[in-house]
């Protein structure tokens, strides 16, 4: 099987092959740091932090790269309305990153440049645009010349006669008589007064957004790279311009293979800052909503689809992670990761669906369905050992079970589908008494609302009931008086 996924640039599926067999090298555009992430960037980085695993998981050594924009007309905004400064609020919104990304459990990449700090390599790379005739200075400004470039808007599928001035997001009326035409965008930004600045050939100024990004991808990771990777909302202008400046430069691809995930829409609209509908991820977490959730709503629709943001969908998740986690805490023998040659043939085709699934353009939708079947008779078991079932016991300690709960886990560690250290603590406080006391209370509660009942004191037996649903048991009566229970 090979891993195929869906490149922008060609607007097709494709077989993924790396340059150097076995190697990868992936560049992840990052954040602007000047405020808290939002959901919409968790889907972002909770997607491509999955596609990092599995190729990870089949093999692959793979160096993952992502960029800090901390110099940026936002990030100065922010400063100035605060009466503090641009280092200031960047350290500030990187450190709550750092705190959000890794309560998503999303790895952290191997390097992250900071456009600050790759000064150097974007002056450079700006000098020879200017020398091969693709950029010009004007009044301390340096200019992209787009129409030097022949397959500008390759990318997008754009034509520079059907684009709007202004396009680029980052220039303003007061250039645009300094630029050769409209749709030039700005590599270099001479300085106004108040603001930070660093020296240049082109007089004191800062970078423009667009080169920050070609200059680390450069700096870290060569030329050309494996696959790019970004949110839809980047494709025009900003990967577009990145294509433009980086290949008028080398003569070379910038990236074979660029994927793109879609937007979380927010009552039809995208969710974002600049809307104002943005929901953070710090402020979900500190509502109740676990960070599994989070990443189980996200990875519930295939990443190039809009998401729609509902609490319908949001409590869908949590009752998924909820039934994944009662089966992934079972109590089996410590197992190391399943051996695919020995497992059983229910389970090595299980192991097989899951990966058809995501070698098919990241299906997670279908490789989720393979873990919630994995985890069904689990989840079974579990509540028998709640119950204090004796025979149960023997059976999770058994072959098949074992395998199946190791695969579970192996599987869900792809998806990035573990516990956070809250999480097991909470189940460490709950496992320091056995099932079976627990099972016994439960059993307890029974006999008194079977007992309740049969003194026709139904209002005695409904409280019991009713008391049991709270802690999330589900009673099921049946013929004969005789009461089940499960735990949801």
């Amino acid at each position: 099987m090979t891993l195929r996924l869906t490149n922008t640039l060609t607007r097709r599926i494709e077989a993924f092959e790396p340059q150097v067999p076995g190697q990868v090298g992936i560049y992840c555009c990052g954040v602007t740091v000047y405020d808290l992430c939002h959901l919409g960037h968790a889907r972002s980085y909770i997607v491509w932090d999955v596609l990092r695993r599995y190729l990870q998981w089949r093999g692959y050594a793979v160096t993952f790269v992502q960029n800090f924009t901390d110099i940026d007309d936002k990030i100065l905004h922010r400063a100035a309305a605060e009466g503090s400064s641009m280092e200031v609020v960047s350290e500030r919104n990187i450190e709550a990153f750092f705190i959000d990304m890794d309560a998503l459990n999303i790895l952290r990449a191997d390097r992250m440049p900071r456009a600050t700090r790759c000064l150097d390599g974007i002056r450079a790379l700006i000098s020879e645009l200017e020398a091969k005739g693709a950029a010009y200075s004007a009044d301390g400004d340096v200019y992209f010349a787009v129409m030097k470039q022949a397959d500008y808007g390759k990318l997008s599928g754009r034509d520079l006669s059907e684009q709007q001035e202004g396009a680029s997001g980052r220039t303003a009326s007061d250039e645009e008589a300094r630029k050769q035409h409209p749709f030039d965008f700005a590599l270099w930004k001479g300085a106004k007064p108040g603001e930070p600045s660093f020296a240049s050939p082109w007089g004191p100024g800062r970078p423009g957004w667009h080169i920050e990004c070609s200059a680390m991808v450069r700096e870290e990771l060569g030329e050309t790279i494996d696959i790019h990777l970004g949110g839809a909302d980047l494709i025009f202008p900003h990967h577009e311009n990145e294509i433009a400046q980086s290949e008028a430069a080398t003569g070379k691809p910038l990236a074979r293979y660029w994927l793109h995930n879609g937007m979380v829409n927010v009552g039809g609209e995208k969710m974002s800052k600049s809307l104002g509908n943005f929901t953070t991820i710090r402020s979900l977490l500190e509502s109740g909503v676990s960070p599994m959730t989070l990443r189980l709503f996200v990875l519930q629709a295939h990443y190039r689809k809009p998401l729609d943001f509902t609490t319908e969908a949001l409590e869908a998740a949590a009752t998924g992670w909820k039934g994944l986690a009662a089966a992934l805490t079972l109590n089996t023998p410590a197992k190391a990761e399943a051996d695919p040659a020995q497992l059983p043939a229910e389970l090595a085709a299980a192991r097989e669906r899951f990966i058809s699934a995501m070698d098919d353009d990241l299906n997670t939708s279908a490789a989720l369905a393979v873990l919630f079947e994995l985890a069904k008779p689990l989840r079974a078991l579990a509540n028998r050992l709640e119950r204090g079932d004796t025979a149960a016991t023997d059976e999770a300690a058994s072959a098949p079970v074992t395998d199946r709960h190791a695969l579970l886990h192996e599987l869900a560690g792809v998806l990035g589908l573990a516990f956070t250290a809250a999480e097991r603590d909470a189940n460490a406080t709950r496992g320091q008494s056995s099932a079976a006391p627990a099972g016994a209370a439960i059993e307890a509660l029974i006999e008194q609302r079977r007992a309740a009942k049969a003194a026709k004191d139904f209002a005695s037996a409904d409280a019991i009931r009713a008391q049991l649903a709270d802690q999330g048991i589900e009673l099921i009566d049946k013929p004969g008086g005789i009461t089940e229970w499960i735990q949801r």
